[in-house]
């Protein structure tokens, strides 16, 4: 399993006590989407969750031109416990530098999430996608008291029924197909009304 620092920091303050939605959000590349967030773009300090409707439908090359341009700055994203290696060809031809990229392939779930808080609440990683199972409450908040110590964009992706519980992310939302590309529903974001109705994002690429 690769290393990543770990985070300084002891500060232990409510999950719901989060940064104001006033702060500048990481542009995500879709115009529309930016629109509909309060920070213009992906909330960063704290937890995104996407859930997707089935694994593989672009909820990845949803983050990419985000994840692009994170690494073309030099910064470092981090890949927790992904269910497939990452492909390369695809992530190069959108625009990421590999050179940038840790892997982390855990050997149980404990671990996985002992790496993910790390890595958040360590701040060396721009962005920290995370792949995590049966995750409950403590966890969750955790991971998103992480990331705010960290200012990391964190990545949770979660199946559809996750939708049905509360979370403490800042950002939810869920991805279906659509013909020309996702749809993507708004289910939470601070800052902003509830109740958007889906946006049409148009995806590119394998």
């Amino acid at each position: 399993m690769s290393a990543l620092p770990a985070g300084a920091g002891t500060g232990v303050r409510r999950g719901d006590a989060l940064l104001p939605s006033a702060s500048p959000g990481l542009p995500t590349g879709f115009a529309v989407l930016d629109a509909a967030l309060p920070g213009g773009g992906w909330p960063v300090g704290a937890l995104t969750e996407v859930l997707p409707a089935r694994e593989g439908i672009g909820e990845v090359r949803l983050l990419l031109p985000a994840l692009a341009a994170l690494s073309r700055q030099g910064r470092w994203l981090a890949w927790i416990d992904p269910p497939h290696i990452p492909y390369a060809p695809a992530l190069s031809g959108a625009g990421v530098d590999l050179s940038r990229m840790v892997l982390v392939q855990p050997r149980r779930p404990e671990e996985a999430l002992w790496a993910a808080e790390q890595a958040l609440a360590s701040g060396a990683p721009a962005a920290v996608l995370m792949w995590l199972r049966n995750l409950e409450d403590r966890p969750l908040r955790r991971l998103q008291l992480a990331a705010e110590r960290g200012r990391s964009w964190g990545v949770l992706f979660r199946p559809p029924e996750a939708a049905r519980r509360p979370s403490p992310a800042a950002l939810r939302l869920t991805v279906t197909p659509a013909e020309t590309g996702v749809a993507v529903q708004v289910i939470k974001c601070r800052g902003a009304a509830g109740g958007r109705a889906p946006l049409t994002l148009p995806l590119t690429g394998p």
